[in-house]
């Protein structure tokens, strides 16, 4: 079976490699990149799966790397999980009418429920195998 491909787009090193760690140890295939402008090149040639989407990025933020792939023919379908430190309301909605597919705030979510969205847009909850 192929491996599930996630690119995971955060600035912060220390916890992109716990992300990616986990991401690991779950199955997927994970490239780690920490900007914006990083993040496109790399959908391109990776194709992943899903994609978890960090907002503020040096050089591109993330609603702006968001509102590219989705506006992109090549990486318009790809699943997109944003996962970020901004919890108002006003930057879910931001990110909603941009085509987002879920939407985390880091400081209400544990490494095990981002892994579980993750699963879940994969179609591979636990009641689908």
């Amino acid at each position: 079976m192929n491996k599930k491909k996630i690119l995971l787009v955060e600035d912060d090193e220390v916890l992109a490699s716990v992300y990616r760690a986990r991401l690991e140890m779950e199955g997927f295939e994970v490239e780690e990149v920490h900007d914006g402008e990083k993040a496109l090149s790399v959908a391109i040639n990776f194709r992943p799966d899903l994609i978890l989407l960090d907002v503020m990025m040096p050089k591109i933020n993330g609603f702006d790397v968001l509102d590219i792939l989705k506006n992109t023919p090549e990486t318009m379908n790809m699943r997109i999980i944003m996962l970020t430190a901004l919890s108002q309301e006003a930057d879910r909605d931001r990110a909603e009418k941009l085509g987002v597919d879920d939407y985390l705030v880091k400081s209400q979510v544990v490494i095990a429920d981002v892994i579980e969205r993750v699963k879940h847009h994969l179609g591979m909850d636990d009641d689908n195998i």
